[in-house]
């Protein structure tokens, strides 16, 4: 089930450029799952994973955090359930923290790369893509912030596939 780790956990990263959203997902995540019981917003400085003062007071990520969900799964060929255990990775999308970023790469199973609808495939979300693949990571594409105006799903999609 996972390629690090024995069966039944998996260390899932969210990465991406600073302010594509992965701390609002995985706020998210740890919200529709019951793990906490206010969902937390980065701007409003009350981020269940934003624990630091600095990064209250700058609104950006600066220390990786991880977060543990743990799911419920069906099996109905086998008649069975199990539960999987996750660990989210949050982790810093600004350049001058990318070190912080990188020392997560080596515990992941997989990888949510997170692109913002409105930015579209930024530098540094390349940059990613390169290191993932060295670290042969299987990696998720998740475009966020689809919400806001200015997002243009097609051309999403077109430029990832070119670039």
């Amino acid at each position: 089930m996972s390629r690090k780790n024995p069966a039944k956990n998996i260390n899932i990263g969210l990465l991406a450029h600073v302010d594509a959203g992965k701390t609002t997902l995985s706020e998210a995540l740890l919200y529709a799952t019951g793990q906490i019981r206010a969902l937390g917003r980065v701007d409003h400085q009350d981020a269940f994973l934003d624990t630091d003062a600095q990064e209250r007071a700058r609104g950006i990520t600066i220390f990786s955090k991880q977060a543990r969900l743990r799911l419920q799964m069906t099996d109905e060929n086998l008649h069975s359930e199990q539960t999987i255990g996750l660990t989210i990775l949050d982790t810093p999308g600004h350049v001058d923290f990318s070190a912080e970023m990188e020392r997560t790469l080596q515990v992941l199973d997989y990888a949510v790369l997170i692109i913002g609808g409105t930015d579209g495939v930024q530098g540094y979300v390349e940059t990613l893509w390169r290191l993932l693949r060295q670290y042969q990571i299987p990696v998720f594409l998740f475009i966020n912030k689809m919400d806001q105006p200015g997002a243009d799903p097609k051309a999403i999609l077109e430029e990832i596939q070119t670039r």
